[in-house]
């Protein structure tokens, strides 16, 4: 950050209505089969003895450009439910400035942490990739730190690509199994279809709380490789449903009862856990806290805050959409 002191800080127009830095486990490669061999439903009951549940989520965002990079700031959260508490820590946000000429020093960074990329990542990546390593530290760290719990993750337990090498995905999974922990993932989004469908619509008929169990899903699809056993989850009244992974090292039995004790420990709203939700929120950024950031990176480091011209809207006036407006 001290290589921009008294530069400029540009900040597009649209900056605060711009969505959130893609998730990477959003990222995975599209992955079908024709059709299903079977879909067994399994009807769930909540499990009346309360347990720990913990979620995990990071998120990342552009605060602007400056003459020589771009400013990105990242920021996780860790949500716990114990005895009909919900308690929260918040990591960050950390600012960082990215220029071509540091971005080498990151990616160093990401191979000294097993993150091994083909080729050293741009610096519109880059930010992404930072958070998914944030992430990948605080799942190890609650891995190693919590016990007989159930950790939330958001994303999948898809391996192999480029942000989740498989031994470090594999490691993570392991240490949670040691220390009984169950890892259970959630997928806002899934790219996995059947016969054109997406996954989740397979669930639009049925009756909640209950699992959508796809047998003889294919485990890996090139250098992808799916470390978890995958469902169509449907855990409350509602719309919605998810795809979520459970670790396939652990007995399915297992994996069922953490589903049931997730379903008598918190709350589920749409099908969603509430320790998941709480984290997905208190980790993202507001456009207030985006003006914050910016004006206490200003003061902090003398810049100058210059609005960037919006190139569409002076072109084409109302008719300027796209990403610059």
């Amino acid at each position: 950050m001290k290589n921009i002191e008294s530069s400029i800080l540009q900040t597009n127009q649209t900056t605060y209505n711009q969505p959130q830095t893609q998730h990477i486990a959003d990222t995975t490669p599209i992955m079908r089969i024709q059709q299903p061999s079977t879909i067994k439903t399994i009807p769930l009951e909540p499990v009346t003895e309360k347990r720990s549940i913990v979620a995990i989520d990071v998120s990342s965002i552009r605060i602007g450009e400056t003459e020589t990079g771009e400013l990105c700031a990242i920021r996780a959260a860790i949500v716990w439910k114990e005895k009909n508490r919900y308690k929260y820590q918040r990591i960050g946000p950390f600012p960082f400035h990215i220029t071509e000429q540091n971005k080498k020093e990151i990616h160093k960074l990401f191979r000294n942490h097993y993150f091994e990329f083909s080729e050293t990542p741009n610096i519109v990546n880059i930010s992404a990739r930072m958070g998914n390593l944030l992430e990948r530290w605080l799942q190890l760290g609650i891995s190693c730190s919590t016990y007989n719990s159930i950790i939330l993750w958001d994303g999948s337990m898809t391996a192999g690509t480029v942000d989740s090498p498989v031994d470090e995905m594999s490691r993570l999974l392991e240490i949670a199994r040691n220390r009984l922990n169950t890892v259970l993932a959630f997928s806002k989004n899934t790219t996995l279809r059947f016969s054109g469908h997406k996954l989740t619509d397979y669930a639009e008929k049925a009756v909640p709380p209950c699992l959508l169990q796809i047998t003889d899903f294919p485990s890996s699809s090139g250098p992808v490789i799916l470390l978890g056993d995958i469902y169509v989850a449907k855990l409350s009244c509602g719309v919605c449903s998810f795809r979520m992974d459970i670790d396939k090292k652990i007995p399915q039995e297992l994996g069922i009862e953490a589903v049931r004790g997730l379903l008598g420990s918190d709350l589920l709203i749409q099908s969603y856990p509430e320790t998941l939700r709480l984290a997905h929120i208190y980790s993202t950024f507001t456009a207030t806290e985006v003006i914050g950031i910016q004006r206490f990176i200003a003061h902090q480091y003398g810049l100058r805050i210059v609005t960037r011209p919006n190139v569409r809207r002076m072109l084409f006036g109302p008719f300027g959409k796209g990403a610059d407006g």
